[in-house]
């Protein structure tokens, strides 16, 4: 009989721990309805973690070893994924899950795990997100939707692109979408199902549903119900790297910068409807981000533009020039 990935067989521990960790890898998918991509990325960050101790303890770990472990342990866990040139971001993200199996234990009464929880991670850098202009957004949605080697590809590319900065879909969400859900005419909410498994609803633009209409209506490949809206030139799910590859070929051509790629039209979608006015909180909503931080980035790309335009526009933002002196006397 075929074993399941991720079964208690599979892990570099001996048998409890094993067993542990894949109740875990259980509750992931079941309790906190992780997609399969994030289960698959903590599995591989806590097998190689596991698989590190192995090496460092001399033989499998157990419940009892783990608990036994020091916060150096960790950080020399940590120092061995530095010098294999892995990034900030991967390490951060492999103590994330460390940790959280750790406190998963914990509350079962596994262990005490008080000590390796506070064992802080690589600090990253917070960047702002880097959206589009609305020119740069609208000239990229056209220049897709031009005729390409099959006409019905640009109908599809342009109306995927338009779901990306129209509602503000990650590229994910929108490949994920079934034939029947597709939004129609008179639809003006569209049902995404986003990290989670989370459901939220989503306006839908007349200039969306209408893109998508002459997508379907121009498809060569049948789109059952319960298949993806989006399909390849074979017919078969769409990969994300198409639209990637799309839109890094036009860019160039358009003279866009480096970030225009499908999650910049995301990005485009919340700092637009900031820069207009749109409430904070509701545009949370939209995106599906479960914390109101995440979606405080983007005031920060707002309050850059407003500098910016205060440096352009001001009288006494600009640089003094000869004609106007710098300083006035008598003041």
């Amino acid at each position: 009989m075929k074993k399941e990935p991720g079964g208690a067989s599979d892990w570099p521990a001996l048998p409890e721990l094993a067993a542990a960790a894949a109740e875990w890898q259980t509750w992931l998918s079941d309790g906190r309805r992780s997609s399969a991509h994030t289960i698959a990325a903590y599995r591989r960050d806590l097998g190689g973690f596991l698989g590190f101790l192995t090496e460092h303890l001399g033989g499998p770990p157990g419940i009892a070893a783990l608990g036994a472990l020091a916060p150096a342990d960790l950080r020399a866990w940590l120092a061995r994924r530095v010098g294999a040139g892995l990034a900030r971001s991967s390490n951060a993200r492999a103590l994330s899950v460390v940790r959280g199996f750790l406190r998963w234990l914990e509350r079962r009464g596994a262990l005490e795990a008080a000590a390796l929880v506070a064992v802080r991670g690589p600090r990253l850098p917070r960047t702002a997100p880097r959206p589009l202009t609305v020119d740069e957004a609208a000239a990229m949605v056209e220049a897709l939707a031009e005729p390409a080697p099959e006409d019905w590809i640009g109908h599809r590319d342009a109306a995927l692109a338009l779901l990306l900065y129209g509602c503000g879909l990650r590229i994910g969400e929108a490949l994920g979408l079934s034939r029947a859900v597709a939004p129609r005419a008179e639809d003006r909410t569209l049902r995404v199902t986003g990290k989670g498994r989370k459901i939220r609803l989503v306006p839908v633009l007349p200039t969306v549903t209408e893109a998508i209409d002459a997508y379907i209506a121009c498809c060569p490949h049948p789109l059952p119900p319960d298949g993806p809206l989006f399909v390849g030139a074979r017919g078969g799910p769409l990969s994300p790297r198409i639209l990637q590859r799309r839109m890094q070929a036009l860019r160039i051509g358009l003279g866009q910068p480096d970030w225009a790629t499908p999650h910049a039209l995301r990005h485009s979608f919340a700092t637009h409807l900031l820069a207009h006015g749109g409430d904070l909180r509701a545009i949370q909503e939209l995106l599906g981000h479960a914390s109101l931080s995440t979606t405080q980035r983007y005031t920060a790309v707002d309050a850059e533009r407003l500098l910016a335009v205060y440096r352009e526009a001001h009288p006494r933002a600009k640089a003094p020039t000869a004609a106007s002196p710098s300083t006035a006397k008598g003041r």
